[in-house]
């Protein structure tokens, strides 16, 4: 099992993630970043990779996808908290995200490509 991040640790990682998007969650204590891709296949390419390396590692987000939109936390359950596993997935995953827009406010309602195509 991975043991939590300390708090020097988490000093040193976290305000780049923070730069790049991911938000950290006190309550559950994760990390959380919302992409909005172009399309849904753009997202669902997205997820699938992301399907496979957390296959791959033994290591599963918890997430959500609405359209062209995914929304995903990343937190070591076992360990109770974030671990080294969640920041180096978060890492990869900005890699496998491209070009997608960031929805660094994650306090504002998540708007999907199909909301806005039928305004």
């Amino acid at each position: 099992m991975a043991d939590r991040l300390t708090e020097e640790e988490r000093q040193a990682i976290l305000p780049a993630l923070g730069a790049a998007g991911w938000g950290a969650e006190l309550e559950t204590d994760s990390l959380r970043k919302i992409w909005k891709f172009r399309s849904f296949s753009e997202a669902w390419a997205f997820m699938s990779r992301v399907a496979l390396l957390a296959e791959k590692r033994n290591h599963h987000p918890d997430w959500r996808n609405v359209y062209n939109v995914v929304d995903l936390r990343l937190t070591t359950h076992d360990a109770g908290g974030l671990t080294k596993l969640d920041t180096d997935m978060a890492v990869i995953l900005d890699k496998y995200a491209g070009t997608a827009e960031v929805q660094k406010d994650q306090t504002q309602e998540i708007e999907c490509l199909c909301k806005s195509l039928h305004k």
